[in-house]
């Protein structure tokens, strides 16, 4: 597998550069596979596609402290990105999966991260609800896809010693919450997982073989998908 460690100042355009790079293997088809990691180093808020921004947003609040409400390309809940997360995006063939493609991924990308936290000594780790991975029932991260023809896109964050208290302040209760969750307040729901961001980004390297360095980073297409997308009011509130 490929890897590439690219984080951008911005963060819409850290979100153009997950959908370039999956547009980037499904045209090449050439059966190779990406893990890219990146950290923010400022504050926003990212919707799922189809998450409608003006009730799952705390939208006077992110004015007033100049938070920039984004949008990403796959589904998923609303989250606040910053600094303390660590975030992975993976490229992955289809032919990986069975029937149920979408529940399939999740099976493989969670038990691999699983897997990897336990063995760093963090745990019991639980799979819960759709796709988040929780340390005695508290979320520390949450992941999406999205899916082309012969590639899909798995991401997620993992929550590592990221300013918990932030989230109440710029996002609601979410209108739709997993079972699990029993209606708890951000505060009550997530937690940090006791690791520093270099250990975990060591072992998900070793946990997915990802030693071929990326070099190709398709810019051109992030431009575009800035321009069409991500850099757009129209793309953002589209919901």
């Amino acid at each position: 597998m490929k890897y590439l460690d690219l984080t951008f100042a911005d963060g819409a355009r850290n979100l153009a550069c997950d959908e370039a790079l999956l547009e980037f293997f499904e045209q090449a088809k050439d059966g190779a596979e990406l893990l890219r990691l990146w950290q923010p180093a400022n504050y926003f808020v990212v919707l799922g596609h189809g998450n409608p921004w003006r009730t799952e947003v705390a939208i006077a609040a992110c004015i007033a402290d100049g938070i920039p409400i984004l949008r990403r390309c796959s589904g998923g809940g609303t989250v606040l990105q910053g600094p303390g997360c660590l975030n992975y995006s993976l490229i992955l063939r289809q032919d990986n999966f069975s029937s149920d493609q979408v529940q399939a991924a999740f099976d493989l990308v969670l038990s691999r991260h699983r897997r990897c936290l336990e063995a760093l000594g963090v745990g019991p780790v639980s799979v819960q609800g759709l796709s988040d991975l929780t340390l005695g029932g508290r979320k520390f991260s949450g992941n999406a896809q999205y899916r082309k023809r012969d590639y899909v896109l798995v991401h997620g964050t993992f929550l590592l010693q990221f300013d918990l208290a932030r989230i109440g302040k710029y996002l609601p209760m979410p209108s739709k919450q997993p079972d699990y969750r029993q209606e708890r307040s951000h505060g009550d729901f997530l937690v940090n997982a006791p690791l520093y961001p270099t250990t975990l980004s060591e072992r998900l390297r070793l946990a997915w073989r990802a030693d071929e360095t990326f070099t190709a980073i398709p810019h051109e297409t992030i431009d575009r998908l800035m321009g069409e997308r991500y850099g757009r009011a129209a793309w953002n509130e589209k919901f």
